[in-house]
């Protein structure tokens, strides 16, 4: 089975639990999983950058990243936080590498088009290739590639990448079966309760009741592009409940939130369950 297995910045601020699922990461390539591992850091990027005197600029979600901003980006994302799992990984028993879209050009961008302007947010970007056979050449040997969020422009400049987005996108070209988002809460929430699934026009009602905000919006957007795009599950589950990912990545119910595609009858939806 192949995964992407998107992990939040937040969860990588702790070693315990980047230990934690750095060995169900590794338990399950062991098993023959091939799998792909897109790391956010957002949290630990903004503390670099307030450390270094900038003030950090949002729009819709998405960092304002003009050059001084984008070069802290390649170190934090590319250099720290990148190694930093990678080397968890292959401390857990499986080997992994550490990959960011220079290595081959295995993740390719396009600066995003904000109020009609090309680059209106400076180095941010939306993914529009994957080297599926670096990626397929790294899986015959037994390697977990570990990619930070950034794609490589036409230009030779290095973009900034929503990590969600990445994600949903990666699957989507790798024809993944499942997505798999590692969050810092336990799913969906609605009034506090956890959904154990919701189907896309739940999904926009969440959005428009403002039930749900910030970073789950872009995680439900995303995850909505990626069924879209082919890829059979999308869950979205508590990276520090024990086991997360591995009964995500089993099918389990009762951890996190499935997210559905709208089908035409029960018995459609029942079968993609």
């Amino acid at each position: 089975m192949r995964l992407v297995v998107k992990i939040a910045g937040a969860l990588l601020e702790s070693e315990k639990t980047v230990q934690t699922i750095a060995q169900q990461i590794s338990q399950l390539a062991a098993k023959g999983h091939e799998v792909l591992v897109v790391h956010g850091g957002g949290k630990i990027f903004t503390s670099t950058l307030k450390r270094m005197g900038i003030e950090s600029q949002f729009v819709g979600g998405l960092r304002v990243t003009d050059r001084e901003t984008r070069e802290i980006a390649v170190m934090v994302f590319a250099g720290l936080l990148n190694k930093k799992l990678a080397a968890a990984v292959s401390l857990a028993g499986q080997p992994a590498i550490g990959i960011c879209a220079t290595d081959s050009a295995c993740f390719t961008a396009e600066p995003l088009v904000h109020n009609e302007v090309e680059g209106g947010l400076g180095f941010v970007g939306y993914l529009t290739g994957v080297n599926v056979e670096f990626l397929e050449s790294l899986w015959r040997v037994n390697l977990v590639p570990v990619a930070s969020c950034l794609g490589l422009g036409s230009d030779g400049e290095l973009y900034n990448i929503n990590a969600d987005h990445m994600a949903a996108a990666c699957a989507e070209y790798c024809h993944a079966d499942r997505l798999i988002f590692l969050t810092d809460v336990a799913g969906v929430l609605n009034d506090g309760e956890v959904l154990q699934a919701v189907n896309g026009g739940e999904v926009e009602e969440l959005i428009r009741q403002n039930k749900v905000s910030g970073g789950m919006v872009l995680k439900l957007e995303a995850s909505k592009r990626a069924l879209a795009g082919g890829v059979k599950q999308v869950r979205i589950v508590g990276g520090t409940s024990p086991n997360a990912l591995l009964h995500a990545a089993n099918g389990a119910n009762g951890h996190g939130t499935l997210v559905t595609p709208m089908f035409e009858t029960a018995a459609d939806e029942a079968a993609a369950r």
